[in-house]
């Protein structure tokens, strides 16, 4: 039976309390166990009753019946809550579905969850089906509602993107506004329909979250003053501190392309922080490969291993994310009425578990997964493989224009003026330039430039993964550009290489061309296969999927790709316009 998400209903509640009077026997009975308590921060000893998918009772006695009671020796592992991850980006060539599976099985079984795809790729009520789906899932999954695109959009998607912000935010499965990463507009930009959003959400006693990297003291506090309350962006422990100074919760972050956690911990270590509880572990929408041996779980680990007191280490994850989402009487700790979410540790210096118990039911037991049957209905909401009934032309790959995007690393691009001949078949090795071409999924405009550092030899990449669910085609070759685009138009989305005339990688993405329908022990290994190839032909960067995603990301410096066209991003000028196709 799964937990709604904000309360159980009357009958379930009138059992919960029998259980007590010994009316009813729990369904389970973890005995004889090592427990932490949030709460007086101790490891404690005794009994756990759970009855279905909720917590009775932690604490010395026994329950009076315990007929039918599944009852589990808890003598040799120390409990401590499901964790808790409080910025999730489910959407990096995995899925919602895919990523809370691994995720649980690691122990981390409560994910806030961004919702920028839904708002590219199905409409609001098939969305909100999606949302009811992923709540049945073993995982407690929440929501943000994101108030812009990260992208300029052309009027029409941007228009019906700001027509759904608040029916996201009203939504009960929604617990934040935010991420902010358009935050220039509302302080500089004077944008005041962002700003009675944030506001919506203040009332509505959602917190918000901002995005603000490199942000001075005067940043910080006039974004405190318009609605803040957390930030994830600290790159040091100076930025931490300055951001705990101001009251922010602060999310410290361990992710594939900002590795930063080790590095801040130590600092604030040095700087005899003794005070973490406005602190909060985050990987930041990591690509597969990096989270192979889970989320929260590692950064833990990280935590302990770097000094801090272990229990702070284990509240980091669990209680002090869920109190600030106000979900603390759901999650984040063993005490009575809480979801069912229990890891075991054979160490309390080891947070990855052997066994995990989510709203109640193994997940994993004995360091072996336990197979689910859970289903989200993908077709049925309308994330299904592309359908593409136009075809690429000669036209699409003409490329004129002088000013070119240079990579500085995975996600920042540089402007640089092109001086090559991009009227040949195949751009030389030595320029280590390539084609690029943003192009409208539904093949109403394109913009072209040249991307230098991405590739020094390969004739063809093809993506329908990108911020916007646009395509994206980079290459040295129009002739294997075309290729890719054909395979990737027969597999409805995804990512395809080509070169001299052959397909030499292929990574199908059918739910929506933007996530892949593979578990992710699989995915690890075809993202591992896709940097592979892509190392070979030259990418010197240590995330293409990262690259893929942000070339069109108005948040990062300085010159984007964008629907709208090549855009400086200081300025937020359109340089080049989009082409009609």
């Amino acid at each position: 039976m799964n937990e709604q998400r904000f309360r159980w209903r009357n009958r379930q509640l009138r059992e919960h309390v029998a259980v007590v009077e010994g009316k009813l026997a729990p369904t389970k009975l973890i005995k004889n166990t090592t427990y932490l308590n949030v709460f007086v921060k101790k490891w404690m000893t005794g009994h756990i009753w759970i009855y279905e998918d909720r917590i009775i009772y932690s604490g010395p006695e026994l329950p009076p019946l315990t007929d039918g009671t599944d009852v589990i020796d808890g003598e040799d592992s120390y409990v401590v809550p499901g964790y808790v991850e409080p910025h999730v980006h489910p959407f990096q060539l995995y899925n919602p579905h895919s990523l809370a599976e691994h995720a649980v099985r690691t122990g981390t079984t409560t994910l806030i969850n961004d919702n920028l795809m839904w708002l590219f790729l199905t409409d609001k009520k098939k969305a909100f089906s999606l949302l009811e789906d992923c709540a049945k899932l073993s995982a407690s999954i929440f929501w943000w509602a994101r108030f812009d695109s990260q992208s300029a959009l052309q009027d029409d998607d941007r228009e019906n993107f700001n027509s759904q912000v608040l029916s996201w935010l009203k939504h009960d499965a929604v617990i934040q506004g935010g991420e902010l990463t358009a935050w220039p507009d509302v302080l500089h930009g004077g944008d005041d329909q962002m700003l009675h959003w944030m506001q919506e959400a203040k009332r509505s006693r959602k917190p918000l979250e901002g995005h603000l990297p490199g942000a001075s003291w005067k940043t910080l506090v006039k974004m405190k003053l318009l609605g803040l309350d957390s930030e994830h962006e600290s790159m040091t422990a100076d930025e931490v501190i300055e951001r705990l100074t101001h009251g922010y919760q602060t999310g410290v972050r361990y992710s594939s392309i900002r590795p930063d956690l080790p590095g801040i911990l130590q600092g604030l270590l040095e700087k005899e922080l003794t005070t973490f509880d406005k602190l909060m572990y985050t990987t930041d929408g990591s690509t597969p490969g990096f989270l192979k041996d889970g989320l929260i779980n590692v950064c833990i680990k990280i935590a302990i291993e770097a000094g801090l007191p272990a229990i702070d280490a284990y509240l980091m994850g669990s209680y002090y994310p869920a109190r600030h989402f106000g979900i603390e009487n759901r999650v984040g700790s063993l005490a009575p009425g809480r979801v069912a979410h229990l890891n075991f540790l054979s160490d309390p210096n080891d947070p990855t578990p052997h066994s995990v118990l989510a709203k109640g039911e193994w997940v994993k037991r004995d360091h072996r997964d336990v197979e689910s049957d859970s289903e989200v209905s993908w077709q049925r909401n309308g994330v299904t493989p592309l359908d593409i009934d136009w075809e690429l032309t000669d036209d699409d790959l003409q490329f004129s224009m002088p000013i070119g995007m240079e990579m500085v690393n995975e996600v920042i691009m540089k402007p640089y003026a092109i001086d090559s001949d991009a009227s040949v078949a195949r751009l030389p090795t030595e320029s280590k330039e390539a084609f690029l071409t943003l192009l409208d999924r539904e093949g109403k405009w394109h913009v072209n430039t040249l991307l230098k550092g991405f590739t020094d030899s390969l004739g063809g990449l093809v993506s329908s993964y990108s911020n916007t669910g646009d395509f994206i085609l980079i290459g040295n070759s129009r002739e294997d550009t075309k290729l890719a685009f054909e395979r990737m138009k027969e597999l409805g989305g995804g990512i395809v290489l080509a070169d001299q005339g052959e397909i030499v990688y292929e990574l199908p993405l059918p739910l929506g061309g933007m996530m892949s329908d593979l578990s992710m022990s699989s995915l690890i290994e075809e993202e591992h296969r896709l940097r592979e190839h892509l190392n070979f032909y030259g990418y010197a960067f240590g995330d293409p999927v990262y690259t893929l995603l942000f070339l069109s990301a108005m948040h990062l410096p300085f010159i984007r790709i964008t629907p709208q066209g090549i855009m400086d991003v200081k300025k937020k000028e359109v340089l080049y316009p989009a082409m009609m196709r």
